[in-house]
């Protein structure tokens, strides 16, 4: 029977490359100048960003999007924090969603099963996996959840006839 699974992944090495050119373009940036402004990534896909005001962090925030676009990785997977500002120095923590939460994998499979087509969807962790008699039922599933909007970026992958 053909599958596939739907999946939320970022990847970690174009997103450390993201990173590593909007920190170059801070330090290049005339409005930067003399400000201690920088991204860094922990091991738990949280990112810090620092700099000395909150419309600074924001003009940080839209660097590192436009980077992100043009390596590839969709925006929808960060989700910022609160900006803190302690003393001269203001910081935010965006996390970097990897894996579909299980209310919003509910949400999909709710839209698959309305959608009445004839496939099987299971939710398993942090993934779905959606199998089909024919491939053409499987790539309508794809088409109805490219058309809707979840919140997440989802991909495809794991198909297999």
């Amino acid at each position: 029977m053909p599958s596939f699974d739907i999946v939320s992944e970022v990847d970690m090495h174009e997103l450390n490359n993201a990173l590593d050119q909007s920190n170059r373009e801070v330090g290049t940036r005339f409005d930067f100048k003399g400000i201690d402004a920088s991204f860094e990534l922990d091991n738990d896909s949280n990112i810090k960003v620092s700099a000395e005001a909150d419309f600074q962090i924001q003009q940080m925030l839209e660097m590192l999007r436009s980077k992100m676009v043009k390596r590839g990785i969709d925006t929808k997977s960060l989700k910022e924090g609160d900006v803190q500002l302690v003393g001269q120095k203001a910081s935010m923590i965006v996390t970097v969603q990897q894996g579909i939460e299980a209310d919003i994998a509910r949400k999909i499979v709710k839209a698959v099963k309305e959608a009445k087509l004839k496939v099987q969807t299971a939710i398993q962790g942090d993934k779905l996996r959606v199998t089909g008699k024919k491939r053409d039922d499987l790539q309508q599933v794809m088409a109805l959840l490219k058309e809707g909007s979840y919140g997440v970026p989802l991909q495809y992958d794991n198909f297999r006839d």
